[in-house]
């Protein structure tokens, strides 16, 4: 533990950021990965609702700085393109 008391500061919230962090991108993955199991299921329009969920909680992520908005819009495009083919097999 550092001695400095701004370095100690700077290492508490450095700590709380990074729990913040996890939070965030658990959430984000458990919203995902709900998506992804809807569209794997009997009906896939029931999924809509959970795919704009998730690429709501992907977009607020990336805006937040917690992943880079590259790896975001990798991730919009596999949701969308699993989301596209579900559509299309269904019909």
């Amino acid at each position: 533990m550092p001695n400095i008391k701004s370095v100690m500061k700077d290492v508490i919230k450095s700590r709380k950021n990074r729990q913040r962090n996890a939070s965030a991108k658990s959430a984000m993955k458990t919203h995902i990965k709900k998506a992804k199991t809807a569209l794997e299921g009997k009906n896939p329009e029931a999924a809509i609702p959970l795919v704009k969920a998730a690429l709501s909680v992907i977009d607020k992520t990336a805006e937040r700085g917690i992943i880079h908005r590259n790896a975001a819009a990798r991730r919009k495009s596999r949701l969308m393109k699993r989301a596209n083919k579900a559509m299309q097999s269904q019909s």
